[in-house]
């Protein structure tokens, strides 16, 4: 049988995309499955094209384009996704990271530099893979982070991010529905940040969704109930219990959702200075705001 150059089962993978309704980065996503069956970076690719393959290393690699062609995220094909320049592995029990989310991750290490002499506790609701919350343990060394989700399954994924990037010393794994309650921190405690990128996909909403998305991702982190919204009015009714005051609440939002999320947390009477934040496309992506030092509740 003729083994193939790199170069031409490249050519394959990505006919084989294409023909198959991949459209959207087919090229990329033929070079990711290669290096991930060969070990190898892009630039390998590169500067080996003419590298003749054993068979069974291209027949990986067609085995592992055809899930793509169905399609399975490439993210769960090869079980890794970077994130603020971090490498956080996903499976499919866990939402993919996502570059609009590093908006959220941005802010909040943004707010926090003010706090750079004091120890800051922060909340991620719904860490799923962790890259919020393993992120923020990153970035901010003076900080310790409660990574909570409801299920233990995404919380190993959390708990390996948190290793492989070296700040498992630094998050706490909590698994608890929030929808129940906030977890039970020590007696007393108070946190500085409650962050949250929380399921806000309409309920009838998700089976509209790409395929890549609704077939794959775990519906339990798309599922925001009827109006995309359940979340958040637990969250803002909820956390101020768990914030200190002047501490910093950050949502990430969907789409046309800000206005209403920051409406929430305004007639709250619990928050002011709350902000609308938008991504590089001018999408309203973040609502920030801080916890009142008196609450103004009529």
């Amino acid at each position: 049988m003729v083994r193939v150059t790199i170069e031409q089962l490249l050519k394959q993978c990505v006919d084989y995309l294409k023909i198959n309704g991949v459209r959207d980065f087919p090229v990329l996503d033929a070079q990711l499955i290669l290096c991930k069956v060969l070990g190898v970076g892009k630039l390998y690719l590169v500067t080996h094209k003419d590298e003749k393959l054993d068979m069974s290393a291209a027949e990986s690699c067609m085995e592992l384009i055809r899930l793509r062609a169905k399609g399975m995220p490439v993210q769960y094909i090869i079980g890794e996704q970077e994130f603020m320049s971090l490498p956080f592995k996903v499976t499919p029990d866990v939402l993919i990271p996502r570059p609009d989310t590093e908006i959220l991750v941005e802010h909040v290490i943004e707010e926090c530099q003010a706090w750079a002499e004091e120890d800051i506790r922060i909340m991620d609701i719904g860490t799923g893979s962790g890259c919020i919350a393993v992120s923020l343990a990153y970035y901010i060394k003076n900080s310790r982070v409660w990574a909570v989700d409801i299920s233990p399954r995404a919380l190993d994924v959390c708990r390996w991010n948190a290793k492989q990037n070296g700040v498992d010393q630094r998050v706490c794994l909590v698994q608890q529905d929030i929808l129940k309650g906030f977890p039970q921190a020590d007696e007393g405690m108070l946190f500085d940040v409650i962050v949250s990128n929380p399921p806000y996909i309409p309920t009838n909403a998700i089976d509209e969704l790409q395929t890549e998305v609704k077939d794959y991702e775990p519906r339990t982190a798309l599922d925001g109930g009827q109006d995309g919204l359940l979340f958040y009015r637990s969250l803002v009714s909820e956390m101020h219990k768990y914030l200190k005051p002047g501490g910093l609440a950050a949502f990430e939002v969907g789409h046309n959702q800000s206005d209403d999320v920051a409406q929430l947390m305004e007639k709250s009477g619990y928050y002011d200075n709350i902000k609308i934040i938008r991504d590089l496309a001018g999408i309203k992506r973040v609502v920030s705001a801080r916890k009142l030092i008196v609450p103004q509740l009529e």
